[in-house]
């Protein structure tokens, strides 16, 4: 009985590899199935630096045609004009800045199919310090930037994105890439607001991604866990290298590059949708 088993085992994997495969007939498959980012129009916000700016030099050398939003406009064009994009001054929680922002975006590439909100903002400050309560105007300003400035490019962008014609027999017409953090789930001493804005950001994730599921427009979020990014380049190399030591594997640091492949591969796998990844080589952050 064993033998027979395999025997049969032997000849199965033998008619396998005998088997003559159509290369270009399986790469044309898979491209099937995946969203073509070559000419699409793009947006990132925060793109002028960290994350943001590896995602749009990514998002460009996959030939996609990038606007970048950016609260320092100057840093916005500098990044645009190295990889042929658009750079455009934005506070993405005002209404009207961010109207006119994505206004230039399609004048200058067409119909935006991909928005990844990398803007943010998170100085640290705890509820009750020896100054006092945290100032309100401390907390209002973090969420209005991290979490209402998600909200109000998604909802804008979005607002276009559900009108345009499909671009594949799913019906896709569209992606959203947010960004939280794992601060989001394991917020330390000193980020009340900043774990707050995140948090909001995960919690939109499905009920966005549920509301636009029947347009075609897919909602997804990364959340990273320590990453070299200018705010990690502030601190002194040995408190650097502490943080990159406490990740369980690999135990570095993230790159931005790693963050940007993580946005590229959203975008090209349609099951992907409603759902927050954590990006953290399995780090779970202690209390402070």
């Amino acid at each position: 009985m064993i033998s027979t088993q395999l025997s049969t085992y032997r000849l199965s994997a033998v008619d396998l590899l005998n088997q003559r495969y159509d290369l270009n007939a399986v790469i044309s498959e898979i491209r099937e199935h995946i969203m073509d980012l070559n000419g699409t129009a793009v947006i990132v916000t925060g793109g002028a630096s960290g994350l943001g700016a590896s995602t749009a030099r990514a998002m460009a050398a996959s030939g996609a045609k990038v606007t970048i939003f950016d609260i320092n406009a100057d840093a916005a064009q500098e990044v645009a004009s190295e990889i042929g994009g658009v750079g455009v001054g934005c506070d993405v929680s005002s209404s009207d800045a961010t109207e006119a922002a994505i206004s230039a975006a399609r004048e200058a590439h067409g119909a935006v199919r991909v928005l990844v909100n990398c803007a943010g903002i998170g100085p640290p400050g705890r509820t009750v310090s020896r100054r006092g309560p945290l100032p309100l105007d401390d907390f209002r300003r973090i969420i209005e930037v991290n979490l209402i400035g998600t909200f109000n490019c998604a909802r804008l962008v979005a607002a276009e994105m559900l009108e345009l014609d499909p671009v594949n027999e799913d019906g896709e017409r569209g992606v959203i890439v947010n960004t939280s953090s794992v601060a989001a789930y394991d917020g330390q001493i000193g980020q009340p607001a900043y774990s707050a804005s995140k948090g909001g950001i995960a919690s939109l994730t499905l009920p966005m991604a549920r509301e636009f599921a029947s347009k075609g427009v897919r909602v997804m979020t990364v959340a990273p866990g320590l990453f070299a990014t200018p705010l990690m380049f502030s601190l002194p190399d040995e408190a650097q290298k502490a943080l990159g030591e406490s990740v369980p594997f690999p135990s570095r640091l993230g790159t931005a590059d790693e963050f940007a492949s993580m946005v590229l591969y959203i975008c090209n796998n349609r099951m992907l949708n409603g759902e927050v990844i954590r990006l953290d080589g399995a780090l779970r952050m202690a209390p402070k």
